[in-house]
Order: structure tokens, then sequence, then C-alpha cells
């Protein structure tokens, strides 16, 4: 546990750390299985329990990465139809693509604020609202909020990791991913619970003002009674 505690120390101290956490979040931002927020978290966790990096050059740079990254992605939706991209076809991304077709442009604020902290949503948004001619400013304010925001939560998150196991870097590193891949997995299952609850309230919307009409006409051809003819 020490020989592994002071390797941590040593890879925490160099300035490569901060291109790696920048260039991680980057790549995260388009290709799901990178684990930038492992990696974020890890960074802050060593922070506290060893002294370096410097937490707050870990947040601007996994900001930045996520900035940047979710900005590419969402160029990438503006230039290339979405049909032609094979890793888009399979069932997951594509139902993260319908559910997000179905409210970019009335809720394109929430879906990309609460996207950042999905994987695989914040590709299909990041993509649907490039490709749905989402203002380019409008969505570069946006994924600047989203990417600063979950830098600070994911830094936080490991903040709290390391003060809670008493600056241990290993077990800090390893119960603060715990803590925001569970996260992540929440928000994810929120977010699919409310897109199911919307598309049943939607559904019966449709459905009343169709019956509506019927029984208005079946109303009107009712038979009258004897006296009212007369």
């Amino acid at each position: 546990m020490e020989a592994v505690n002071e390797f941590i120390a040593q890879a925490a101290a160099s300035p490569w750390v901060y291109l790696v956490v920048f260039a991680v979040v980057l790549v995260d931002a388009f290709f799901p299985p990178v684990p930038s927020e492992s990696v974020v978290i890890a960074a802050a966790a060593a922070a506290v329990a060893v002294g370096t990096p410097s937490l707050p050059l870990v947040i601007a740079c996994a900001a930045a990465g996520a900035i940047a990254g979710d900005n590419l992605t969402f160029a990438v939706g503006r230039s290339v139809p979405l049909d032609r991209i094979r890793f888009l076809r399979g069932p997951r991304m594509a139902a993260a693509l319908d559910r997000a077709r179905a409210g970019i442009h009335q809720r394109a604020g929430v879906l990309v604020l609460s996207a950042r902290y999905v994987p695989v949503g914040r590709v299909a948004v990041n993509l649907m609202a490039g490709a749905s001619r989402i203002a380019p400013r409008r969505f570069l304010l946006l994924s600047a909020l989203a990417g600063a925001s979950w830098a600070l939560y994911s830094v936080t998150v490991g903040v709290i990791a390391a003060h809670w196991l008493g600056g241990n870097a290993l077990l800090a590193m390893i119960v603060g991913i715990a803590l925001g891949v569970s996260a992540g997995i929440a928000i994810d299952a929120a977010l699919r619970a409310v897109a199911r609850r919307r598309d049943r309230h939607a559904a019966a919307r449709v459905a009343t003002p169709a019956t509506a009409p019927v029984t208005a006409c079946a109303t009107q051809a009712a038979p009258q009674p004897e006296e009212a003819r007369r």
C-alpha cells in the first residue's frame, strides 16, 4: 500500500497530469468508454492526499477539456449526417438520440446541462444539438456552464473521498471513482424515468382530444324527445 501511494504521489507531482486530465476529458466527450470522471476524481483525491496536483488547475483543465470536447461533438453533428456515423447505430445510443431529438429545441438548456453527467447521454445530446441547428453561440454558453459545473462536481467528489479516508490516496481514488460512477448511473436512471413519464403524458394528451369530437357528434346525433320535435 505504501509503495502504491508513493507511486501515486510521484505521478501526481508531474506537470503532465494537467495535460492528461485535459486530453482524457476532451476525448471522452465523443468517445464514452474513456473514463474522464474517474481521471478527474482520482486527480482531485491525489491533490488532497499528497498535495499535488493543484486543485484549481485540475478544475480548469477538466472544464476546458469538457467544453472543447462537447463543442467538437456539436460541430460533428452539424457537419456529418448522423445516420452515417456507425457507432450511433447501437440500441443504447439510438435510444439516447431519440430522447435528445424529442426535446432538444424545447429543453436544450436542461438537456445539455444534465447530459454532461451521463457519458452516452452527453454524446447523443451534443450530436443532436448540432444536427438540429441549435445556434452555436447558445450551445457554447450552455456547454461552458455544463463543463464548469461538471468539473467542479467531479473534483468535489474526489476531495470528499480523500478527506473521508484520512488522506489515503489509493483508497480515496477507488472510493471517489465508485461514488462518481454511481452518481452517473443514478442521473441516467432519473433522466430515463423523466423521459418515460413525459412520453406517457404526451400520449395521454394526444388521445384525449381524439375522443372529444366523437362524444360531441354522438350528442348532436342523439334522437330528440317527441315533445322537442313538436
